[in-house]
């Protein structure tokens, strides 16, 4: 049996935090209904078209989902919702700031009606303060939580490559259902909770807050570097492939002056000998650095500081993490079934000895209307009329 085997999610979600904590519940064996718009869908079906002709955002975070179309405007649609949560045991969504509420599905009413209802609202800001009507996309959240500020070269901020802030919500959001599933095996009672995606995103922001904070200066954007730490970093071999390694603590760096650099004299200088000292002088130690480096190419130098046990790695595209041997030793790729045919997906990271995740099909638009209509007893006549009216 599944984790989260008989846990129905009804999930009213867009772009990609809510969608995020839904499909890793899936992967967990809840059932997951996705409530999409009518024709159109989820508006992050259409960001690009590069996997098969479908969305790399979509098919990411939507597998092993059901889609039912639904227009929430409609009093049948307010009635096909109210059904759906009667039997449910989570409900969330990401919808613009106070579009549930003006929908009639606020989460203190269904408090009310569905006292069982695990209710989770993700947004830019939170339910209140200043900000609360602002939009909220990802950059703009790492903007404000200042992890631009700390992103990037000293003289352009950077985003992160990824959509951090949405992750990190979707992962708030994903654990916090969790706890209140826990909870309600306890206490009988659903809960009531919000994840924003500045807090969540604040949270990962822990260390330069703190650094910054109580030390008087902010980190230094030092691109891929470390701004307290030297060397911890990229190094050019002399095949002009770039070795990325770190520097730990003082022991490694005597067994790295001694054995990579043939420097020992440098475990003992004063400029170099302790971390301080080497992050106060790492321009001219850069220089000893790249200039022992021009002895090796890339491979030599990381079997060199693999011998000596010094952190390393190789700068890897995309394409070739896709293809890293690890991944393949470990088996972590699984094929899922598409609208447009197969693709390959990674399993998700938490791997348990008992059970493999769920790796479903990824639905097409509106794919389980009519199933999942007809499972919670409307009749055809009903279904019809949702139709004629552009309900679902």
């Amino acid at each position: 049996m599944l984790p989260l085997e008989g846990i129905t999610v009804v999930s009213l979600e867009q772009a990609v935090a809510a969608p995020f904590a839904t499909r890793q519940l899936a992967d967990l064996g809840a059932r997951v209904i996705k409530i999409e718009r009518p024709v159109s869908g989820d508006f992050a079906r259409h960001y690009d078209t590069t996997v098969d002709g479908m969305s790399s955002h979509f098919v990411w975070i939507n597998r092993s989902k059901e889609s039912l179309t639904l227009n929430l405007k409609s009093d049948e649609g307010k009635e096909i919702l109210h059904k759906l949560l009667s039997e449910a045991d989570v409900f969330i969504q990401n919808l613009a700031p106070g579009a549930v509420d003006r929908l009639g599905f606020s989460p203190q009413l269904l408090k009310e009606k569905y006292e069982k209802l695990v209710v989770c609202g993700i947004s830019g800001y939170g339910s209140y303060g200043p900000y609360v009507d602002k939009k909220a996309y990802d950059l703009l959240i790492q903007c404000e939580a200042g992890l631009v500020s700390i992103t990037g070269t000293e003289d352009t901020p950077s985003k992160a490559g990824m959509s951090v802030a949405d992750i990190a919500a979707g992962m708030y959001a994903y654990t916090g259902i969790l706890t209140a599933i826990i909870q309600r095996s306890r206490t009988g009672k659903g809960s009531v909770f919000e994840v924003s995606m500045l807090e969540a995103l604040g949270e990962w922001m822990g260390y330069p807050l703190y650094y910054s904070h109580y030390g008087g200066t902010e980190p230094a954007r030092s691109g891929a570097s470390h701004a307290t730490i030297f060397p911890y970093g990229p190094f050019p071999a002399n095949d002009e492939k770039f070795v990325f390694f770190s520097i730990q603590n003082d022991r490694e760096w005597a067994s790295f002056s001694e054995t990579v650099m043939k420097r020992p004299d440098l475990i003992t200088d004063e400029k170099y000998k302790t971390n301080s000292a080497r992050v106060e002088n790492k321009e001219e130690l850069k220089q000893i650095i790249e200039e022992g480096f021009a002895a090796y190419t890339a491979d030599e130098l990381i079997e060199l500081l693999e011998k000596t046990k010094i952190a390393n790695a190789r700068l890897n595209s995309v394409e070739e993490f896709v293809q890293h041997p690890q991944l393949k030793a470990r088996n972590r790729w699984r094929d899922v079934a598409t609208p447009n045919g197969m693709i390959q997906a990674l399993l998700p990271p938490a791997t348990f000895e008992d059970f493999e995740p769920v790796m479903e099909a990824i639905p097409s638009v509106g794919e389980h209307t009519d199933s999942i209509l007809r499972e919670f007893d409307f009749d055809e006549e009903f279904i019809q009329k949702c139709k004629d009216t552009n309900t679902i």
